[in-house]
């Protein structure tokens, strides 16, 4: 006969079962709304505040997963599950210094057990922490040998901190094993410069034969062929592959590119001349130094650069202040990022504990540098409201040939990352969008940020370099003309080339492609920019 304790057992973990089967069919809101129910019946049970949480960070409202991850911690402080609930939670809230506290403790007494030693060396790359990171991943291949997640995480890593031979390696390894993990042949193309000799580009044409239309495996390839043939000089080949995966990863994405340029106009609405006659005032910090402009233009050279200077240290691309944003404003309804709910509101922020905020997170994240860089190049779109929470930051924004700069977007695959980069139209119009954004905040912001030319940093290396420096409010130090030899992490794009002194093959690559790329070329003549 089955005893009361027993049936109370069992209908609880039927409950949590129903809560872990809608979040696994990704229904969130249903397995919140069990999971409130259960913890409000069962406010002991670790287990039922766990899957409140998952719920939680599943619908993006990170301040209840925080909540929910303390609830539970608090039953149980060396319980796993819970553990990384509550890192998570610190993460997204921008509490960096305690999640990196939380992890290094979880990682010491959890370092057998591979699950979460897999967690704890993500959370670290989340938090620039590579070589932590890697430090986990190599005891998860130890325990388990064939955890192929841990594997391309580890290459990454190993990317991150320029050990780029160890990576290709892995890759290789990979490959050998299955020739089908085709996201590895476009990470290994980017590792190093392609030659006639040594490439991958039968390789891959043999296992791009055997695939269908449509598939992943289609844009991956493609792009990854695309890459190496560039390296051989096979312009046209390249394009042609280029152009095969860049239309059939559009034709997946339902991305509208209006969508982007009507938050653009938001910003320039609510952040206009009258908004900065109020004089908003902010958090003095003379730390942060912000790097930005479009992606692919350069702005991991220059954080390469100035990051090089004994004073300064790099966060990377750590999306901390959009972050920010999302969390002061707080519209109703799970977010995806910011849009023009967040900023309608952000127009009346605290300012100074906005700025006090942001300088917190970015110190959890690299304590003991006078100056913090942060090159999360989307940030142009925020210029104005880093300046009204942070009145001393010190902003640097690279510019590019307008071309050239839409080609490296479009012929790099950032996967999500930057929905307008599949298509010649969406990339230029989005870069027509960019620019009159940074035409506004010249217009409002007078002198309040340097400017800087790629093509003028790649023949005048030292002179805008110093130009730079001087803007920061440094001292000149020779090492920030020698910053291939800069050991920190870089998890950009862009990885393996700032391992590079400075080269000018990519100036005026575009010409290249001049026909291929017409129909941007005419959006952006018709936006008014001056194209040859």
């Amino acid at each position: 006969m089955t005893s009361p304790t027993q049936v109370e057992t069992d209908s609880l973990k039927t409950q949590l079962e129903r809560i872990d089967d809608h979040l696994r069919q990704d229904l969130p809101f249903v397995a919140k709304s069990l999971a409130v129910r259960f913890v409000a019946e069962h406010p002991s049970n670790i287990d039922g505040w766990i899957m409140l949480g998952r719920a939680c960070v599943a619908l993006r409202e990170y301040d209840k997963a925080l909540d929910a991850g303390e609830k539970a911690t608090a039953i149980d402080s060396g319980h796993p599950a819970a553990r990384l609930l509550f890192i998570e939670g610190l993460l997204r809230s921008g509490r960096n210094d305690e999640a990196l506290d939380t992890t290094r403790s979880l990682e010491k007494d959890r370092q057998f057990d591979p699950v979460v030693m897999h967690e704890v060396g993500w959370a670290y790359s989340r938090m620039n922490k590579h070589a932590d990171a890697v430090r986990c991943y190599e005891r998860v291949r130890i325990l388990q040998p064939i955890n192929r997640p841990v594997v391309h995480n580890l290459a990454g890593a190993y990317i991150a901190l320029g050990e780029l031979e160890k990576a290709e390696a892995i890759f290789n390894d990979v490959l050998r094993k299955d020739a089908h993990e085709v996201d590895t042949y476009y990470n290994r193309a980017t590792l190093r410069k392609q030659t006639r000799e040594r490439n991958h580009i039968a390789e891959m044409e043999g296992v791009l034969a055997g695939v269908k239309p449509g598939e992943n495996a289609e844009i991956v390839l493609c792009y990854a062929l695309a890459r190496e043939l560039e390296d051989l000089g096979e312009w046209k080949r390249s394009f042609t592959y280029l152009k095969r995966g860049a239309n059939a990863f559009r034709r997946m994405s339902p991305y509208r590119v209006e969508i982007d340029l009507t938050l653009m106009n938001e910003i320039r609405v609510q952040f206009d001349e009258a908004f900065f006659a109020q004089h908003p005032v902010g958090y003095p910090d003379e730390s942060p130094i912000f790097v930005l402009g479009m992606p692919r233009s350069g702005t991991t050279l220059i954080d390469r650069i100035l990051s090089s200077h004994s004073t300064v240290g790099s966060v990377g691309e750590s999306d901390e202040f959009s972050h920010l944003i999302i969390r002061r404003t707080r519209p109703d309804g799970p977010q995806e990022g910011i849009d023009i709910r967040h900023i309608r509101k952000a127009r009346n922020l605290d300012w100074d504990s906005a700025g006090r905020e942001y300088c917190r997170a970015v110190r959890g994240l690299l304590p003991g540098y006078e100056h913090l860089l942060d090159k999360t190049p989307r940030n142009f779109l925020y210029v104005g409201l880093i300046l009204a929470a942070l009145p001393n930051a010190k902003i640097v924004h690279l510019r590019r040939q307008p071309v050239d700069s839409c080609y490296a977007i479009y012929k790099t695959l950032f996967r999500q990352g930057f929905p307008f980069s599949y298509d010649l139209r969406d990339t230029g119009n989005f870069y027509l969008g960019y620019r009159e954004l940074m035409e506004h905040w010249r217009r409002v912001l007078p002198g309040r940020f340097l400017d800087v030319d790629y093509e003028d940093l790649v023949d005048h290396q030292e002179e805008v370099s110093r130009r730079m420096i001087s803007f920061c409010g440094l001292e000149w130090e020779d090492a920030c003309l020698s910053f291939e030899k800069n050991t920190s992490p870089s998890a950009t794009a862009s990885a393996a080339q700032v391992r590079r002194p400075i080269y000018k093959s990519s100036v005026a690559l575009w010409r290249r492609y001049e026909q291929e790329l017409q129909p941007l070329i005419r959006i952006l003549r018709e936006g008014g920019i001056q194209v040859d």
